[in-house]
């Protein structure tokens, strides 16, 4: 598989903790998601890709509607 962004073969797997929060002031009200993806990352120039599970997808959904 090539990188999106340059091409690149070197790709490599890694497992991923990433917070998620909301901008903004109104964000401090908001919950912080935390997901544990497995993280696609090119060598060469740092892109890195993953996908959200469905659980916390839909709590950034259902938190991030504008009002």
């Amino acid at each position: 598989m090539v990188c999106k962004s340059c091409g690149s073969n070197r790709q490599h797997k890694f497992n991923g903790e990433v917070a998620i929060d909301f901008p903004g002031l109104h964000g401090l009200d908001k919950p912080i998601v935390w997901v544990f993806p497995r993280l696609l990352l090119c060598l060469d120039c740092g892109v890195a890709d993953f996908q959200i599970r469905k659980e916390e997808l839909l709590v950034l959904r259902e938190h991030g509607q504008t009002k």
